[in-house]
């Protein structure tokens, strides 16, 4: 066992070495030629591991993203471990298989339409098929939900497991390709562009994409299913649809084959306060809701499905003053009679479904007070009541230019 770990060490100590080579300068191949040398065998983990101990080390992320692609280059053909047979993810509906399928997809998009159409640009300078590369980038730009997905679902899990560096440095890498796209697409809305810089450009970007599959496949993948429960993947599946697919069809239910998998995906709230209340989407405790709607800047109120008011939102600068008194008050009551019949008309509007949101806009001096009214509906359609939200728009209005940076 020690002589495994040993030389466990011992090749995690020879891969920080290379991409501290490459770092400071060598070529891809002087590195490739050592590599074979001194390497047998890399495993996914290993790589995983090895980001993850150059950050822990002080290496900024956006060092290791930078020779990202580099070192994909030099592992690729030297994972050992990279397609290792595991039944559920070969099932569609499962996340594995949708990454996949839509993986193929955009190799599909990129070496049968973009390559031979930016091929033809270049050697024609036909400026009049660059309609055909703007609609082939904005099916590329459907890859901004594989993207989505794969940030915001998988990451998550991964994070939980300590595993850190890797999805920070494959978002860092994500967002490179989601700004090339966005790069192409207003060149494309240029006149003046000259074909040779849009080829550059969307050949650059394809590449990276290119790239991204592979780490994909090669490195993420792997790592992911070695990590992940079935429970997990079972709830990344289920909040797929919400974010969206590229290039596919949304794929089938995914139903995993041991009886009775689990259906509430969230993990239990140990340790946690007695007074947590549980939402579909996360657990707080009531100081922490709370605090939280008092802190939002809009001034909320709603009302029950019989009309009384049962909460405000107790923010310290509200535009409509209320208090405790009106709890449990009707909420024509608290209308002046010149307009009740206002109250009663959006109310009836919501009870009978005519209506899902009511919009109001006045000056009070020097407030511009956007007023929405909203009906709240459970997933049956079953109409809980009605909530105002009330806020001063004058500040938005004044908005000018874009902020980026903090002040």
């Amino acid at each position: 066992m020690s002589e495994l770990i040993n030389n466990r060490q011992y090749r995690q100590k020879v891969l920080k070495e290379l991409i501290m080579e490459l770092h400071k300068g060598k070529s891809v191949d002087q590195v490739k030629e050592r590599f074979a040398k001194l390497i047998e065998g890399v495993t996914a983990s290993e790589i995983s591991e090895m980001e993850q101990n150059l950050i822990m080390e002080g290496m900024p992320v956006e060092e290791v993203q930078r020779l990202c692609d580099v070192h994909a280059e030099v592992f690729k053909g030297s994972i050992e471990d990279i397609h290792k047979p595991v039944e559920a993810s070969e099932i569609p509906g499962h996340p594995i298989h949708t990454i996949r399928i839509e993986n193929k997809q955009i190799e599909k998009l990129i070496e049968e339409d973009l390559k031979p159409l930016l091929g033809d640009l270049e050697s024609s300078g036909d400026k009049t098929r660059l309609p055909e590369l703007a609609e082939m980038m904005e099916k590329l730009w459907q890859i901004d939900k594989h993207y989505s997905r794969k940030e915001n679902l998988l990451f998550p899990y991964l994070e939980k497991y300590g595993i850190t560096a890797p999805p920070k440095v494959m978002w860092g890498v994500d967002d490179e390709i989601r700004n090339g796209i966005k790069e192409i697409r207003r060149l494309l809305e240029d006149d003046s562009v000259s074909i040779p810089t849009l080829v550059q450009r969307a050949r650059e970007t394809i590449n990276k994409t290119s790239e991204m599959i592979f780490k994909e496949e090669n490195i993420l993948i792997p790592m992911a299913v070695d990590t992940l429960t079935e429970d997990e993947w079972l709830g990344i599946a289920k909040e797929s649809g919400e974010i969206g697919y590229t290039l596919i069809d949304p794929p089938p239910e995914w139903v995993p084959e041991r009886a009775g998998a689990a259906k509430d995906m969230q993990r239990p709230a140990e340790g946690l306060p007695k007074d947590n209340i549980k939402f579909e989407t996360g657990i707080l405790t009531q100081k922490e809701l709370e605090y939280m709607l008092s802190t939002l800047p809009v001034d909320i109120t709603f009302v029950s499905k019989d009309d009384k008011v049962k909460f405000f939102s107790n923010n310290p600068d509200r535009v409509f003053a209320r208090t405790k008194a009106i709890i449990g008050r009707s909420v024509q009551n608290c209308h002046p009679p010149a307009s009740v019949h206002i109250v009663n008309k959006i109310v009836e509007d919501f009870k009978a479904g005519k209506k899902d949101h009511e919009d109001f806009w006045i000056k009070m001096g020097d407030l511009y007070v956007y007023i929405r009214y909203f009906a709240i509906r459970d997933n049956n359609g079953e109409y809980l009541g009605t909530m105002e939200v009330t806020q001063d728009i004058k500040p938005i209005q004044e908005i000018k230019g874009e902020k980026r940076l903090m002040s």
